[in-house]
């Protein structure tokens, strides 16, 4: 599994606010953006992993912000798998604005079957800390 991916992401318009900024809700949809390639780039889909029956849900989530994004920028998303045990998978998220942090996060991912019941991750999503 690969570890750590980078994608890059333009404010667009109707995600500021009305003060002219990436409204803070939409950092959340960002780091689901980031999640999702982060499998892809290490050639897992998350269809594919629905159809084989395992779900990855939202436990927990947070971000943290330093400074504003504002329409038109050009953000750089580093996810970062740092944890995928059990049935958790613990994600990093930092945001940068050129070479600025502007905001990071942090997510746990809980694994379930089509029953809702939690379960085991995949191996291929699993790896030990190193």
């Amino acid at each position: 599994m690969l570890y750590s991916h980078e994608i890059e992401i333009r404010v667009r318009y109707q995600e500021t606010d009305a003060q002219g900024r990436l409204h803070h809700a939409n950092y959340l949809t960002y780091f689901e953006l980031g999640r999702t390639e982060l499998l892809r780039s290490a050639g897992i889909s998350y269809r594919q992993l629905e159809e084989e029956g395992w779900m990855l849900v939202v436990a927990e989530i947070n971000c943290k912000y330093y400074k504003g994004a504002c329409y038109d920028d050009l953000l750089r998303l580093r996810t970062s798998l740092t944890e995928a045990r059990g049935a958790r998978a613990v994600n990093k998220y930092e945001v940068f604005l050129e070479d600025d942090l502007i905001a990071e996060g942090m997510s746990v991912l809980a694994c379930i079957n089509r029953e809702g019941r939690v379960c085991r991750l995949p191996k291929a999503l699993l790896f030990e800390k190193r």
